[in-house]
């Protein structure tokens, strides 16, 4: 277990459910350490200047003419505006932004190199601890699953929900999530389960013998409409 996972911050239901997990994870005979992962506090920072810069470098090319949404222009460079415009959504336009603006002349260094560096402290972290255990874990989010639609304003709310998830993908390894609880809301709680890269069958052991043990995979929270007729 992560002892930077587990800190202020972390909504107390959810912890409680990824605990009460992690218990079940013992009775069946795991033997639990705590371990520590330093570097994954800047994970959410990093992830959005490495994400941002790899989608403005990748979706360059829609440019209506020989990829993408095609809509007519003026000339070319107002084809070219409107076709991203139309073919994009608020969030890859905002993404694409950052992507440019982190990737520019003088920035380069300052921001996307320097976010490669500590991806590589990230990784490091992580093959540290897994000569310490053969799985590590942890909620697979600080806060239970949103209710639609309720942070379609406040994306840095939803970027921020990925501080457990996102150090993973930036050091290159394996990880599963599974049904672990509810909240007194009845929204969903996830137990993640994270191993080495290339060790899927680790993981895929830790879930299969929880699911075996317990329910929650079975119960399903009431859906939106279900409650209107209630």
């Amino acid at each position: 277990m992560p002892r930077e996972y587990f800190i202020e911050g972390l909504d107390a239901e959810v912890e409680r459910a990824v605990r009460a997990a992690v218990a079940q994870c013992r009775a069946l005979g795991a033997e639990i350490v705590e371990i520590s992962l330093p570097h994954s506090r800047y994970a959410v920072a990093v992830y959005y200047i490495v994400a941002t810069a790899e989608a403005s470098a990748n979706l360059a090319r829609f440019d209506g003419v020989r990829y993408g949404l095609r809509v007519d222009g003026d000339d070319p460079i107002d084809q070219y505006g409107r076709a991203r415009a139309a073919g994009f959504g608020q969030e890859v336009k905002r993404r694409i932004i950052l992507g440019t603006y982190v990737l520019s002349s003088g920035y380069h260094d300052a921001y996307y190199l320097r976010a490669q560096k500590v991806r590589t402290l990230i990784r490091r972290d992580f093959d540290a601890a897994f000569q310490q255990c053969d799985a590590i874990l942890s909620p697979v989010a600080p806060t239970a699953a949103y209710k639609f639609g309720e942070k379609l304003a406040d994306p840095l709310q939803m970027y921020l929900g990925d501080m457990f998830t996102i150090p993973v993908n930036l050091a290159g390894i394996c990880a599963l999530s599974v049904p672990c609880g509810f909240t007194g809301e009845k929204l969903p709680v996830g137990l993640h389960i994270v191993g080495p890269a290339l060790r899927e069958d680790v993981i895929l052991r830790v879930g299969h013998a929880y699911e075996q043990a317990t329910d929650w995979h079975r119960q399903k929270p009431a859906l939106k409409g279900d409650q209107e007729k209630a």
